[in-house]
Protein backbone atom coordinates (compact mmCIF):
# COMPACT_ATOMS: atom_id res chain seq x y z
CA UNK A 1 0.00 0.00 0.00
CA UNK A 2 1.50 3.30 -1.10
CA UNK A 3 1.42 6.26 1.30
CA UNK A 4 0.60 9.57 -0.42
CA UNK A 5 1.93 12.92 0.79
CA UNK A 6 -0.89 15.41 1.29
CA UNK A 7 -0.66 19.16 1.87
CA UNK A 8 -3.63 20.77 3.62
CA UNK A 9 -4.44 24.28 2.38
CA UNK A 10 -6.70 26.05 4.86
CA UNK A 11 -6.56 25.51 8.63
CA UNK A 12 -9.93 27.01 9.59
CA UNK A 13 -12.99 25.86 11.49
CA UNK A 14 -13.47 22.45 9.81
CA UNK A 15 -9.79 21.56 9.47
CA UNK A 16 -9.42 19.94 12.90
CA UNK A 17 -11.44 16.83 12.01
CA UNK A 18 -9.47 16.44 8.77
CA UNK A 19 -6.15 16.79 10.59
CA UNK A 20 -7.23 14.31 13.26
CA UNK A 21 -8.50 11.64 10.87
CA UNK A 22 -5.73 12.00 8.28
CA UNK A 23 -2.99 11.77 10.91
CA UNK A 24 -4.59 9.10 13.13
CA UNK A 25 -7.11 7.01 11.17
CA UNK A 26 -6.48 6.55 7.45
CA UNK A 27 -3.48 4.40 6.64
CA UNK A 28 -2.64 5.52 3.09
CA UNK A 29 -2.12 9.24 3.80
CA UNK A 30 0.73 11.25 5.31
CA UNK A 31 0.04 14.92 6.02
CA UNK A 32 3.35 16.38 4.93
CA UNK A 33 2.56 20.10 5.15
CA UNK A 34 -0.09 22.70 5.89
CA UNK A 35 -0.80 26.22 4.75
CA UNK A 36 -2.95 29.16 5.88
CA UNK A 37 -2.88 32.93 5.62
CA UNK A 38 -3.17 33.06 9.44
CA UNK A 39 0.15 32.03 11.00
CA UNK A 40 -1.54 31.29 14.34
CA UNK A 41 -3.72 28.63 12.71
CA UNK A 42 -0.78 26.83 11.12
CA UNK A 43 1.14 27.04 14.41
CA UNK A 44 -1.77 25.38 16.21
CA UNK A 45 -2.01 22.66 13.56
CA UNK A 46 1.70 21.81 13.69
CA UNK A 47 1.74 21.68 17.48
CA UNK A 48 -1.48 19.69 17.82
CA UNK A 49 -1.05 17.16 15.01
CA UNK A 50 2.71 16.99 14.56
CA UNK A 51 2.78 18.42 11.03
CA UNK A 52 6.41 18.87 10.10
CA UNK A 53 6.21 21.65 7.52
CA UNK A 54 4.40 24.95 7.12
CA UNK A 55 4.56 26.05 3.49
CA UNK A 56 3.12 28.79 1.32
CA UNK A 57 0.69 27.83 -1.41
CA UNK A 58 3.36 28.53 -4.02
CA UNK A 59 5.81 26.26 -2.23
CA UNK A 60 3.21 23.48 -2.10
CA UNK A 61 2.42 23.84 -5.79
CA UNK A 62 6.11 23.65 -6.68
CA UNK A 63 7.06 20.87 -4.27
CA UNK A 64 7.95 17.52 -5.79
CA UNK A 65 7.22 15.89 -2.40
CA UNK A 66 3.50 16.74 -2.42
CA UNK A 67 1.24 14.29 -4.26
CA UNK A 68 -2.20 15.63 -3.32
CA UNK A 69 -3.61 18.97 -2.19
CA UNK A 70 -6.53 19.05 0.23
CA UNK A 71 -8.27 22.40 -0.33
CA UNK A 72 -10.41 23.35 2.68
CA UNK A 73 -10.41 27.09 2.19
CA UNK A 74 -13.62 29.16 2.03
CA UNK A 75 -15.90 28.45 -0.97
CA UNK A 76 -15.02 31.60 -2.90
CA UNK A 77 -11.41 30.41 -3.31
CA UNK A 78 -12.18 26.76 -4.19
CA UNK A 79 -12.09 27.25 -7.96
CA UNK A 80 -8.90 29.29 -8.10
CA UNK A 81 -6.85 27.07 -5.79
CA UNK A 82 -8.11 23.84 -7.40
CA UNK A 83 -7.29 25.14 -10.87
CA UNK A 84 -3.80 26.22 -9.84
CA UNK A 85 -3.20 22.85 -8.20
CA UNK A 86 -4.31 20.90 -11.27
CA UNK A 87 -2.18 23.08 -13.54
CA UNK A 88 0.76 22.34 -11.23
CA UNK A 89 0.19 18.62 -11.73
CA UNK A 90 -1.29 17.86 -8.31
CA UNK A 91 -4.27 15.66 -7.54
CA UNK A 92 -6.89 17.69 -5.65
CA UNK A 93 -9.57 17.01 -3.07
CA UNK A 94 -11.69 20.04 -2.10
CA UNK A 95 -14.30 20.85 0.51
CA UNK A 96 -17.82 21.41 -0.79
CA UNK A 97 -18.93 23.02 -3.00
CA UNK A 98 -16.68 22.25 -5.94
CA UNK A 99 -17.01 25.88 -7.05
CA UNK A 100 -19.52 28.72 -6.89
CA UNK A 101 -20.53 28.34 -10.53
CA UNK A 102 -21.42 25.27 -12.56
CA UNK A 103 -19.28 26.47 -15.47
CA UNK A 104 -16.24 26.68 -13.20
CA UNK A 105 -16.91 23.22 -11.80
CA UNK A 106 -17.17 21.83 -15.33
CA UNK A 107 -13.88 23.49 -16.22
CA UNK A 108 -12.14 21.82 -13.25
CA UNK A 109 -13.52 18.40 -14.19
CA UNK A 110 -12.33 18.80 -17.78
CA UNK A 111 -8.92 20.13 -16.70
CA UNK A 112 -8.39 17.14 -14.40
CA UNK A 113 -9.35 14.82 -17.27
CA UNK A 114 -6.94 16.49 -19.67
CA UNK A 115 -4.09 16.38 -17.16
CA UNK A 116 -4.74 12.77 -16.13
CA UNK A 117 -5.26 13.83 -12.52
CA UNK A 118 -7.81 12.93 -9.87
CA UNK A 119 -10.34 15.48 -8.61
CA UNK A 120 -12.35 14.74 -5.49
CA UNK A 121 -14.83 16.78 -3.50
CA UNK A 122 -16.68 16.68 -0.21
CA UNK A 123 -19.01 15.71 1.22
CA UNK A 124 -17.89 12.16 1.86
CA UNK A 125 -20.59 11.51 4.47
CA UNK A 126 -22.42 9.35 1.90
CA UNK A 127 -19.55 6.85 2.21
CA UNK A 128 -20.37 6.36 5.89
CA UNK A 129 -22.27 3.51 7.52
CA UNK A 130 -25.66 5.19 7.51
CA UNK A 131 -26.15 6.06 3.86
CA UNK A 132 -24.18 3.02 2.66
CA UNK A 133 -26.67 0.84 4.58
CA UNK A 134 -29.50 2.68 2.81
CA UNK A 135 -27.85 2.16 -0.59
CA UNK A 136 -27.57 -1.57 0.10
CA UNK A 137 -31.23 -1.79 1.16
CA UNK A 138 -32.39 -0.03 -2.03
CA UNK A 139 -30.05 -2.00 -4.30
CA UNK A 140 -31.17 -5.27 -2.69
CA UNK A 141 -34.82 -4.42 -3.39
CA UNK A 142 -36.11 -3.96 0.17
CA UNK A 143 -38.35 -0.99 -0.77
CA UNK A 144 -39.09 -2.11 -4.32
CA UNK A 145 -38.81 0.53 -7.02
CA UNK A 146 -38.05 4.05 -5.70
CA UNK A 147 -40.98 6.32 -6.58
CA UNK A 148 -40.44 9.55 -4.65
CA UNK A 149 -38.24 11.18 -2.02
CA UNK A 150 -38.17 14.12 0.38
CA UNK A 151 -35.16 16.08 1.65
CA UNK A 152 -35.42 18.87 4.21
CA UNK A 153 -32.65 20.98 5.78
CA UNK A 154 -34.18 23.63 8.02
CA UNK A 155 -32.60 25.90 10.62
CA UNK A 156 -32.44 29.62 11.40
CA UNK A 157 -28.94 30.31 10.11
CA UNK A 158 -25.45 30.07 11.53
CA UNK A 159 -24.99 33.54 13.04
CA UNK A 160 -25.88 32.22 16.50
CA UNK A 161 -22.89 29.86 16.73
CA UNK A 162 -20.34 30.36 13.95
CA UNK A 163 -17.48 32.77 14.83
CA UNK A 164 -17.36 34.19 11.27
CA UNK A 165 -20.83 33.65 9.75
CA UNK A 166 -20.78 36.40 7.12
CA UNK A 167 -19.82 34.16 4.18
CA UNK A 168 -22.97 32.08 4.66
CA UNK A 169 -24.96 35.09 3.43
CA UNK A 170 -22.64 36.19 0.64
CA UNK A 171 -22.61 35.03 -2.98
CA UNK A 172 -21.76 31.35 -2.89
CA UNK A 173 -23.44 30.91 0.47
CA UNK A 174 -27.06 30.40 1.45
CA UNK A 175 -28.66 27.16 2.63
CA UNK A 176 -28.54 25.40 -0.74
CA UNK A 177 -24.81 25.95 -1.35
CA UNK A 178 -23.92 25.41 2.32
CA UNK A 179 -25.97 22.31 3.20
CA UNK A 180 -27.37 21.26 -0.18
CA UNK A 181 -24.23 19.28 -1.09
CA UNK A 182 -24.86 16.85 1.78
CA UNK A 183 -28.47 16.21 0.83
CA UNK A 184 -28.01 16.17 -2.93
CA UNK A 185 -24.90 13.97 -2.83
CA UNK A 186 -26.85 11.54 -0.66
CA UNK A 187 -29.81 11.56 -3.07
CA UNK A 188 -27.61 11.00 -6.13
CA UNK A 189 -25.74 8.18 -4.38
CA UNK A 190 -29.10 6.59 -3.49
CA UNK A 191 -31.07 7.26 -6.69
CA UNK A 192 -28.59 8.14 -9.44
CA UNK A 193 -28.27 11.35 -11.49
CA UNK A 194 -30.89 14.07 -11.85
CA UNK A 195 -32.71 15.01 -15.05
CA UNK A 196 -34.89 18.10 -14.37
CA UNK A 197 -35.07 20.70 -11.59
CA UNK A 198 -37.79 23.19 -10.64
CA UNK A 199 -37.10 25.73 -7.90
CA UNK A 200 -38.35 28.78 -6.03
CA UNK A 201 -36.24 30.99 -3.77
CA UNK A 202 -36.59 34.03 -1.49
CA UNK A 203 -34.71 36.27 0.93
CA UNK A 204 -36.88 36.44 4.05
CA UNK A 205 -34.68 38.76 6.12
CA UNK A 206 -32.50 41.34 4.39
CA UNK A 207 -30.26 41.74 7.44
CA UNK A 208 -29.02 39.35 10.13
CA UNK A 209 -27.52 40.13 13.56
CA UNK A 210 -24.60 38.03 14.79
CA UNK A 211 -25.16 36.62 18.27
CA UNK A 212 -22.06 34.38 18.45
CA UNK A 213 -18.92 35.41 20.28
CA UNK A 214 -16.23 37.71 18.92
CA UNK A 215 -18.64 39.52 16.54
CA UNK A 216 -21.73 39.73 18.77
CA UNK A 217 -24.12 42.44 17.64
CA UNK A 218 -22.61 43.03 14.21
CA UNK A 219 -24.93 43.25 11.23
CA UNK A 220 -24.84 41.04 8.13
CA UNK A 221 -26.38 42.17 4.85
CA UNK A 222 -27.97 39.15 3.16
CA UNK A 223 -27.00 38.80 -0.52
CA UNK A 224 -28.40 35.35 -1.38
CA UNK A 225 -31.72 33.51 -1.05
CA UNK A 226 -32.15 31.97 2.39
CA UNK A 227 -35.18 29.78 1.61
CA UNK A 228 -34.88 27.47 -1.41
CA UNK A 229 -37.59 24.95 -2.32
CA UNK A 230 -38.43 22.81 -5.31
CA UNK A 231 -38.48 19.43 -6.97
CA UNK A 232 -36.01 17.17 -8.74
CA UNK A 233 -36.84 14.49 -11.29
CA UNK A 234 -34.19 11.79 -11.45
CA UNK A 235 -33.32 9.76 -14.52
CA UNK A 236 -34.79 6.66 -12.86
CA UNK A 237 -38.19 8.43 -12.71
CA UNK A 238 -38.11 9.19 -8.99
CA UNK A 239 -39.35 12.68 -8.01
CA UNK A 240 -37.89 14.38 -4.92
CA UNK A 241 -39.26 17.35 -2.99
CA UNK A 242 -36.56 19.46 -1.33
CA UNK A 243 -36.32 22.46 1.03
CA UNK A 244 -33.16 24.10 2.33
CA UNK A 245 -33.74 27.07 4.62
CA UNK A 246 -32.01 29.46 7.02
CA UNK A 247 -35.41 30.98 7.87
CA UNK A 248 -37.10 28.31 9.99
CA UNK A 249 -36.79 28.31 13.78
CA UNK A 250 -37.86 24.71 14.36
CA UNK A 251 -39.36 21.86 12.38
CA UNK A 252 -40.43 18.22 12.65
CA UNK A 253 -39.69 17.49 8.98
CA UNK A 254 -37.55 14.39 8.25
CA UNK A 255 -34.02 14.74 6.87
CA UNK A 256 -34.41 12.36 3.91
CA UNK A 257 -37.02 9.73 3.15
CA UNK A 258 -37.21 7.43 0.11
CA UNK A 259 -40.65 6.09 -0.85
CA UNK A 260 -40.62 2.83 -2.77
CA UNK A 261 -43.26 0.59 -4.32
CA UNK A 262 -42.83 -1.85 -1.41
CA UNK A 263 -42.00 0.40 1.55
CA UNK A 264 -40.44 3.55 2.99
CA UNK A 265 -36.80 4.10 3.94
CA UNK A 266 -35.82 6.78 6.47
CA UNK A 267 -32.28 7.97 5.69
CA UNK A 268 -30.14 9.46 8.51
CA UNK A 269 -28.89 13.04 8.59
CA UNK A 270 -26.59 13.28 5.53
CA UNK A 271 -24.30 15.64 7.46
CA UNK A 272 -23.31 12.64 9.58
CA UNK A 273 -21.74 9.27 8.82
CA UNK A 274 -23.91 7.06 11.02
CA UNK A 275 -27.57 6.17 11.60
CA UNK A 276 -30.29 5.54 12.49
CA UNK A 277 -31.75 3.83 9.42
CA UNK A 278 -35.45 2.92 9.47
CA UNK A 279 -37.00 0.47 7.02
CA UNK A 280 -40.81 0.24 7.07
CA UNK A 281 -40.75 1.81 10.54
CA UNK A 282 -38.14 -0.52 12.08
CA UNK A 283 -34.53 0.41 12.83
CA UNK A 284 -32.05 -1.61 10.79
CA UNK A 285 -28.53 -2.57 11.99
CA UNK A 286 -25.85 -0.76 9.99
CA UNK A 287 -24.17 -2.95 7.38
CA UNK A 288 -20.97 -0.90 7.01
CA UNK A 289 -18.29 0.71 9.18
CA UNK A 290 -17.45 4.43 9.47
CA UNK A 291 -20.39 5.62 11.54
CA UNK A 292 -18.30 8.14 13.52
CA UNK A 293 -17.17 11.49 12.04
CA UNK A 294 -14.89 10.18 9.29
CA UNK A 295 -14.21 13.27 7.20
CA UNK A 296 -11.22 12.48 5.07
CA UNK A 297 -12.72 9.13 4.03
CA UNK A 298 -13.34 10.51 0.54
CA UNK A 299 -9.72 11.62 0.26
CA UNK A 300 -8.46 8.24 1.43
CA UNK A 301 -10.74 6.61 -1.15
CA UNK A 302 -9.33 8.93 -3.83
CA UNK A 303 -5.76 8.03 -2.91
CA UNK A 304 -6.66 4.32 -3.03
CA UNK A 305 -8.25 4.92 -6.44
CA UNK A 306 -5.14 6.69 -7.75
CA UNK A 307 -3.00 3.74 -6.69
CA UNK A 308 -5.36 1.23 -8.34
CA UNK A 309 -6.31 3.32 -11.40
CA UNK A 310 -10.07 3.19 -10.71
CA UNK A 311 -12.69 5.97 -10.35
CA UNK A 312 -12.91 7.51 -6.90
CA UNK A 313 -16.35 7.63 -5.33
CA UNK A 314 -16.50 11.29 -4.18
CA UNK A 315 -15.31 12.37 -7.62
CA UNK A 316 -15.38 15.59 -9.59
CA UNK A 317 -18.17 14.49 -11.91
CA UNK A 318 -20.45 13.75 -8.95
CA UNK A 319 -19.58 17.06 -7.27
CA UNK A 320 -20.12 18.97 -10.52
CA UNK A 321 -23.51 17.31 -11.03
CA UNK A 322 -24.50 18.31 -7.49
CA UNK A 323 -23.22 21.84 -8.14
CA UNK A 324 -25.41 22.06 -11.24
CA UNK A 325 -28.48 20.89 -9.31
CA UNK A 326 -27.88 23.58 -6.68
CA UNK A 327 -27.45 26.24 -9.36
CA UNK A 328 -30.53 24.91 -11.15
CA UNK A 329 -32.80 25.63 -8.17
CA UNK A 330 -31.78 29.29 -8.30
CA UNK A 331 -31.87 29.56 -12.10
CA UNK A 332 -35.28 27.93 -12.31
CA UNK A 333 -36.60 30.40 -9.74
CA UNK A 334 -35.08 33.36 -11.59
CA UNK A 335 -36.40 32.31 -15.02
CA UNK A 336 -39.68 30.70 -14.01
CA UNK A 337 -39.01 27.59 -16.12
CA UNK A 338 -37.86 24.01 -15.57
CA UNK A 339 -34.10 23.49 -15.74
CA UNK A 340 -32.87 20.58 -17.86
CA UNK A 341 -29.64 19.11 -16.51
CA UNK A 342 -26.55 19.25 -18.72
CA UNK A 343 -23.99 17.28 -16.69
CA UNK A 344 -23.88 13.54 -16.21
CA UNK A 345 -22.36 11.35 -13.53
CA UNK A 346 -22.35 7.72 -12.53
CA UNK A 347 -24.03 6.51 -9.36
CA UNK A 348 -21.02 5.92 -7.07
CA UNK A 349 -19.97 2.34 -6.41
CA UNK A 350 -21.02 1.11 -2.95
CA UNK A 351 -18.41 0.76 -0.24
CA UNK A 352 -17.26 -2.72 0.74
CA UNK A 353 -18.63 -4.34 3.89
CA UNK A 354 -16.53 -6.04 6.57
CA UNK A 355 -13.75 -3.46 6.48
CA UNK A 356 -11.32 -2.49 9.23
CA UNK A 357 -11.19 1.14 10.35
CA UNK A 358 -8.64 3.16 8.41
CA UNK A 359 -8.94 1.10 5.23
CA UNK A 360 -10.96 1.51 2.01
CA UNK A 361 -10.77 -2.06 0.73
CA UNK A 362 -10.00 -5.53 2.04
CA UNK A 363 -7.31 -5.68 -0.64
CA UNK A 364 -5.24 -3.23 1.44
CA UNK A 365 -4.89 -5.73 4.29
Amino acid sequence: MKIYNVAIVGCGNISSIYFNNLTKVFKNIHVAACCDLDAEKTKLATETYGIQKVMTLEEILNSAEIDVILNITTPKTHYDICKRALLAGKHVYVEKPLSLKFEQGSELVELARQKGLYLGCAPDTFLGAGIQTCIKLIDDGFIGKPIAATAFMTCHGHESWHPDPEFYYEVGGGPMFDMGPYYLTALVSLLGPAETVCGMTKISFENRTITSEKKYGQNIKVEVPTHVAGTIKFKNGCIATMITSFDIWQSTLPRIEIYGSAGTLVVPDPNTFGGPVLLKGKEIPLTHIYEENSRGLGLSDMVYSIENDIPNRANGELACHVLEIMSAFHESSDTGIYYKMKSVCEKPQPMETELFKGYISRSQL
